[in-house]
């Protein structure tokens, strides 16, 4: 599993090429936050539920509600409504739904050639936006009403960008690489 990959090949070979580095700085992963919005289904209670139970189906962990924050006219939008759910994942659970991303979900994504640079934050955590929940081999696309985006953070404890983009690709994140472009 990840976990073990982490303790047994990601933490010593840190130590090793980064001369100096104590193994409790190594960079490691946090969290994983899975967010989906509910869009029109804020105002269907069963189309809520069912978007609910399908992140329980994917997570295999119960959905947190979110719940506007202020009222926007434009949007149609009071506060206290819900807007949408979250699961937060820690420990072997998210190790073991980080291998499932990385290994099954993300090939199954339609022309897919790697996930972009552009998804770092500034401090080593990388976002994820999924078109499609469908991919996920826990929903059953005969059984979906509507298709839905999915938005999925790791959370580091990285430093910077460069170390949590080199720390999540020793840990398996298919990462675009970087082309090199020449200086005119």
């Amino acid at each position: 599993m990840l976990d073990q990959k982490y303790k047994n090949e990601i933490v010593p070979g840190w130590v090793s090429e980064h001369s100096g580095v104590n193994r409790m700085a190594v960079p490691k992963l946090e969290k994983m936050v899975i967010n989906v919005g509910f869009g029109s289904a804020k105002d269907s209670d069963k189309e809520a539920e069912m978007v609910i139970d399908e992140l329980r189906k994917i997570t295999s962990q119960r959905a947190l509600i979110r719940q506007a924050k202020k009222s926007i006219a434009g949007f149609d939008l009071r506060e206290g409504v819900a807007v949408g759910a979250k699961v937060t994942l820690r420990g072997q659970r998210m190790y073991q739904f980080a291998d499932k991303l990385f290994n099954v979900v993300l090939p199954r994504v339609r022309d897919f050639r790697g996930l972009e640079q552009t998804g770092f934050d500034g401090h080593g955590n990388y976002s994820i936006g999924l078109e499609d929940h469908t991919v996920f081999l826990e929903i059953d696309p005969n059984e979906v009403v509507r298709r839905r985006g999915i938005e999925i953070t790791l959370v580091t404890s990285a430093a910077d960008d460069t170390e949590g983009r080199e720390f999540l690709a020793k840990l398996g994140l298919p990462l675009v690489q970087e082309e090199t472009k020449p200086k005119p």
